[in-house]
């Protein structure tokens, strides 16, 4: 393949239980794994078809992975960008939340939705909450779902960092992993707006 592709519109060949199909454009066969639910949403086999394309290049194989909506793409993207996620846990994602649906989670800082997609605890959760907001244009919240969800006291008596370090022993932080988040936090007395900050030092690569 020459170049970067970003969408393909042909022949749909075939479609396979789990979701790849292959669509042939001007002779050749592209073979895009699209999820069982975009690919359901394809036309039938043998009749055109069009569909959003992210081609993911990697060290060792070139695949395309395919959307049947533009914002399926972008919200894909920007899963695939964010610490730790790669294509599979973006595509499961996106099969519990589309794309509308993964804004409002963000929006309204649920952990627990999050959650539901298998892989997903509340540590990954709390993180991608952090990273997607930037990424996908969420106005960023309080956190206090985030807090709230993962069993922590914000607020409660005691030091605004003892706050801090309970909510990401909450989250399922490790100690050594909580001290390097929280070492030099800015000073402040928002816990919400230090836990975002201690979240973003945890999911940055190391």
């Amino acid at each position: 393949m020459s170049g970067m592709i970003g969408s393909l519109r042909g022949t749909l060949l075939e479609r396979s239980p789990d979701g790849e199909v292959l669509v042939e454009v001007a002779g050749v066969g592209y073979r895009v794994h699209a999820g069982p639910a975009t690919a359901a949403m394809l036309a039938d086999v043998g009749a055109e078809a069009f569909v959003w394309v992210h081609h993911h290049v990697r060290e060792d194989a070139e695949v395309l992975y395919g959307f049947a909506t533009r914002e399926e793409r972008t919200a894909f993207e920007a899963l695939i960008s964010a610490h730790g996620v790669g294509p599979a846990l973006a595509l499961a994602i996106l099969s519990v939340h589309e794309p509308a649906a993964l804004r409002r989670v963000l929006a309204d800082d649920d952990v627990s939705a999050l959650c539901l997609v298998p892989g997903v605890g509340k540590k990954t959760a709390a993180r991608l909450l952090v990273e997607l907001k930037s990424r996908l244009d969420v106005p960023e919240g309080d956190l206090g779902g985030a807090v709230a969800a993962s069993g922590a006291a914000a607020g409660s008596a005691g030091s605004v960092r003892a706050d801090v370090r309970d909510a990401l022993a909450a989250l399922g932080y490790g100690a050594d992993e909580i001290a390097e988040a929280t070492r030099d936090l800015p000073e402040g007395d928002d816990v919400s707006t230090l836990v975002r900050e201690a979240l973003r030092r945890a999911g940055s690569p190391r």
